[in-house]
């Protein structure tokens, strides 16, 4: 059995038992306290190869340290910007947040405005109030289908996605074919695709050649990626850290000659199929790198989906020390059903970029057990729940879903999508 294929050690991933900050969601350290009754630890003053990029390339072809946790505010103070106070009354005013049946055979979801939620109830204050969705489906999702999905395919989806509203879409990647043939037809998606409007179409691009290729096909935003775990960067793209690095300065620098925006990635942000958890810290530094040889975003991915709240948190903290939080974005895969609860926690601490893939799909030819990513109707619907904008028209959301998993004959990877389907034909009965 090689390394790859060989199980995640699981008692080396965190767990919350060892994270400082877990007080703050026991029961005791969210009981009123003191006169004001007030939450006396604040939250996180706040100010992404994708987690599944597979590029491994020739050089001829296409291309435990702890980190330690920091306390923001002191028990007994109230916190500035993302203190959190609960009064003695806990209860939550307005309509439940539901989903209904209009007469027009469409199905909406509604939610609590914030406005009808009591003002002693502040559990969301700190939330963005619009979330940026970068859709990497037709990408990060198709490149690990066993089967070739036809160029016309992949441009009908983009094409299905754009028209949803959603603001970024990650068309393909500009990798070496030989390890990726999924998406060997780079060239032609490109081409066919890069004058729709209303959508940034970025592409993956690990090298100088692949860069090179991505521009004269008509790209106007790239992406990089690098791994946190040295074993997973040696395996998935053939070199070490620095190495890639070093290949990634080369990309930013032709790439800000051009003002073509390039848009990081970090692989294996929480945990490495190979080296079990990942510390903070290295996240960190990877992260920074990133940023500061010119990176406008960067998406933090758990490449194998096994991350928790309880990870999730250091790791952010970890990273916003040393990066911007609008700069940047997580990138999350559901292998244990933990992404949108990940997601929440990721928004609480000042995240507003998210990536996820329409019906789920997604995974990574190089980290075995890794499934989809999370999938965007579940993102979307989640978000509607909480009054949070994306723009997002849900009803087309859910058919370029419904096309893209009929020519796979599969069903959806979406929870929400295949409810909402059903809640729909149940109607159409009546």
């Amino acid at each position: 059995m090689s390394s790859l294929e060989e199980p995640l050690n699981l008692d080396r991933l965190p767990s919350l038992s060892n994270i400082d900050w877990l007080e703050r969601f026991s029961s005791g350290g969210c009981r009123p306290i003191g006169e004001d009754m007030a939450m006396g630890d604040s939250w996180t003053d706040g100010r992404s190869c994708s987690s599944s990029n597979s590029c491994v390339e020739d050089d001829d072809e296409y291309g435990r340290e702890n980190f330690k946790w920091r306390r923001h505010g002191s028990r007994n103070g109230i916190s500035s910007r993302r203190s959190k106070s609960f009064s003695t009354n806990y209860r939550v005013c307005g309509t439940v947040s539901h989903s209904q049946y209009l007469t027009d055979h469409q199905y909406k979801s509604y939610s609590n405005h914030r406005s009808t939620v009591s003002k002693t109830f502040k559990l969301f204050d700190g939330m963005p109030k619009y979330v940026k969705i970068v859709e990497v489906g037709p990408r990060d999702g198709l490149q690990n289908e066993k089967n070739i999905v036809p160029t016309s395919v992949k441009v009908e989806l983009v094409q299905k996605l754009v028209s949803c509203g959603l603001p970024v879409v990650e068309v393909t990647g500009f990798v070496s074919p030989k390890w990726v043939p999924q998406l060997s037809d780079a060239k032609d998606v490109m081409e066919a695709v890069k004058d729709l409007e209303s959508a940034r179409l970025p592409v993956l691009t690990p090298n100088m050649k692949g860069f090179e290729a991505a521009v004269a096909a008509g790209a106007k935003e790239v992406a990089v990626f690098a791994s946190a775990s040295e074993s997973f960067s040696k395996s998935n793209i053939n070199c070490s850290i620095e190495e890639s690095l070093v290949r990634y300065r080369a990309v930013t620098s032709a790439a800000k000659k051009l003002s073509i925006p390039v848009r990081g990635y970090v692989s294996c942000a929480i945990g490495c199929p190979v080296e079990g958890e990942i510390s903070p810290s290295k996240v960190a530094y990877v992260a920074k790198e990133l940023h500061d040889m010119g990176c406008f975003e960067i998406s933090l991915g758990d490449t194998i989906g096994v991350a928790t709240p309880g990870s999730v948190v250091p790791m952010l903290e970890a990273v916003m020390a040393v990066v911007p939080v609008e700069k940047l974005a997580v990138h999350f895969h559901d292998t244990y059903g933990q992404s949108l609860s990940n997601i929440l926690v990721s928004l609480q601490m000042g995240i507003s970029t998210i990536d996820s893939s329409v019906a789920g799909l997604g995974g990574c030819p190089y980290a075995k057990g890794a499934t989809g990513n999370v999938s965007t109707e579940d993102v979307v619907y989640m978000l509607n729940g909480l009054g949070i904008k994306t723009n997002v028209d849900i009803q087309k959301l859910l058919l370029a879903g419904e096309f893209i998993s009929k020519y796979l004959d599969r069903p959806s990877g979406s929870k929400a999508a295949i409810a909402l389907s059903r809640v729909t034909a149940d109607a159409s009965k009546i």
